[in-house]
């Protein structure tokens, strides 16, 4: 796990060396500084040496700036280490975000990926600064202050030996403690930011119903319940300090106590006073690099659950991936399903495509109809290969879609989905999604085809119009319409419209299909629709019931055999029949 995240210090490992380094440095100073100090009063003020007053004294200054500069710059590196590899860390987590097929995403859900993308990082991103400081500071500051108060005496430094495990112990319960609760308290974050999402992402919606205690209701209550994980957590914390504390005084009582009685005992022969205050600073030295170290356990601690959700991110296999040889380039729009059927959970009793026989010919413009859940949507999404098909294959251009560059396949066929979204930008840069370089000419052209530059050039900006996010300052039909534009633009050998009309009026949907036929022919075009109107001048039309192929033919084959065709053609044109009689 750690040996995974390590992958992301990458240029930040000499700051990541040298904070360490200089902490080392520091350390050393530090434990010198009661050296020369004992010697300053044994050797200097009792003796009533003042040369040797004054040099020692030089000698503690010189140590003292040095320690301070050796201080100042492992911060430095320590913080410039720690941000990169924050930097490092949340890139390849977002970059392998985007590897990702729908099915990984929905195994962790968009709000899960944020908290891990923010507050994960940002624990460890201090967890590592720690590491780097802290966490070499505290060791060797503990080694080398045992280490010198032995050489001074060794009696008194056995009291350091039982104060350690003690402590040890305790702090290891505490952190054993703490674990499972911040692992339980990570998962309450993905819940409260799913809850924010929803509410922002909806937030008309909610107005609209007059909602918003509600929403307030259930932020709280996430809210809180990650508020009672934390309370939990710094209870058991809180033992922490007062377990320093009484170390600390325990030791401090106990070296009292027995180094006077062996200074007056040997008569300062076994221990001298200047010895037995260098004794007292080295008691502080190990027990506050104890405390120290139980910071490090605390924030381990803390960020141990973030450390495996990252983790378990990093390491999540893409179930897309190219195979070695892929083949780069889709000979034609051709589309052939053979037998294929699909489950989102991989498992044959629950699938929503069963035993689909299809072939499409190139240009030819298919028509998709049916009822809610029936499976339109899930058909056309195995085309770019957004899901493997469970079983079965799939070709197009003749080819199994398994065999290309996932890049070059998804190229190839443009997808203007159920959910039309757009980025905040101009309108220009929106339709440039889908050729980067293309020019304003050519914008202008997939905007006329799509019949979106009528609606374009009557804003005062036209074509320079800035679009909010999520496209809330245009309407739904003028948000397909820039959403096909942008299809368009890539210039598809397969064009899918997943419902991309419902929003604009039966005769904009006629002046669209007429600009495909017109400007498009050797594109195939898949068009799912719930009107019959947007599908009745299709080559074919595919009825599709339940996940299965209910029946294809032309409209007018469909109207005399296919029931479930019939059905929806009558319940669409009842109204405007008794209209007419009227």
């Amino acid at each position: 796990m750690i040996k995974r995240l390590m992958k992301s210090i990458r240029e930040y490992k000499t700051p990541s060396l040298l904070a360490p380094f200089f902490v080392a440095l520091e350390v050393v100073l530090e434990v010198i500084i009661p050296l020369l100090m004992a010697n300053l009063i044994d050797d200097g003020i009792y003796q009533g040496e003042m040369r040797l007053v004054y040099k020692i004294g030089v000698e503690l200054i010189i140590c003292a700036i040095l320690s301070l500069i050796f201080g100042m710059l492992s911060g430095m590196f320590a913080a410039k280490a720690s941000s990169g590899f924050a930097k490092n860390l949340r890139q390849d987590l977002y970059y392998k975000v985007q590897t990702f097929s729908f099915t990984n995403i929905d195994k962790f859900s968009t709000s899960s990926l944020v908290t891990r993308l923010t507050t994960d990082i940002t624990n460890v991103q201090m967890a590592y600064q720690m590491i780097i400081r802290i966490a070499v500071r505290a060791p060797l500051m503990l080694i080398i202050s045992l280490f010198f108060a032995f050489s001074i005496n060794k009696s008194l430094s056995l009291i350091f030996l039982i104060a350690i495990p003690i402590l040890g112990f305790g702090l290891f319960y505490i952190s054993k403690k703490v674990h499972p609760i911040m692992e339980r308290v990570f998962k309450r974050y993905d819940a409260l930011n799913n809850v924010v999402e929803e509410n922002v992402g909806a937030i008309r919606v909610v107005k609209s119903f007059v909602l918003e205690k509600e929403e307030i209701k259930k932020f709280k209550h996430v809210s809180n319940e990650i508020y009672q994980g934390f309370s939990k957590a710094e209870k058991i914390l809180a033992f922490n300090g007062p377990l320093m504390q009484f170390a600390i005084y325990a030791c401090i009582l106990l070296i009292s106590w027995f180094g006077a009685k062996i200074i007056v005992t040997t008569n300062m022969t076994g221990l001298t006073t200047g010895e037995l205050m260098t004794m007292f600073t080295y008691s502080i030295q190990i027990l506050s690099s104890l405390m120290m170290l139980s910071m490090i356990f605390v924030m381990i601690t803390i960020s141990r659950a973030s450390i495996e959700r990252i983790v378990e991110v990093l390491e999540e296999e893409p179930s897309i991936k190219d195979k070695k040889d892929p083949i780069y380039e889709v000979k034609d729009g051709s589309i052939d399903f053979d037998k294929v059927s699909f489950s989102y959970v991989g498992k044959k009793e629950k699938e929503c495509l069963k035993n689909i026989n299809l072939h499409i010919k190139s240009g030819e413009t298919i028509g998709i109809i049916g009822g809610t859940g029936s499976g339109k949507s899930s058909l056309v999404n195995l085309i770019p290969r957004l899901y493997d098909v469970t079983e079965g294959s799939l070709k197009v251009g003749g080819v199994n879609v398994k065999d290309y560059d996932l890049e070059a396949l998804r190229k190839e066929v443009a997808c203007v989905l159920q959910k039309n979204v757009l980025f905040s930008g101009t309108i220009t840069e929106n339709i440039r999604w889908g050729d980067e370089k293309a020019s304003k000419e050519e914008v202008e052209r997939v905007c006329k085809l799509a019949q979106a530059d009528e609606f374009i050039q009557k804003f005062p900006k036209k074509y320079d119009t800035y679009i909010e996010e999520g496209g809330t300052n245009v309407s739904g039909g003028q948000k397909q319409r820039l959403c096909i534009a942008r299809a368009l633009l890539r210039k598809p050998k397969i064009l899918i419209l997943d419902d991309s009309t419902s929003a604009v009026d039966t005769k904009t949907d006629n002046l669209i299909q007429t600009a495909f036929k017109e400007e498009i022919p050797d594109t195939t075009k898949i068009i799912i629709a719930q009107r019959i109107s947007s599908v009745e001048n299709c080559d074919r039309i595919i009825v599709i019931y339940h996940g299965e192929i209910n029946g294809i033919g032309t409209h007018e084959e469909l109207l005399k055999s296919n029931k479930i065709y019939k059905e929806i053609y009558n319940s669409q044109t009842k109204g405007s029949d008794t209209n007419e009689k009227k």
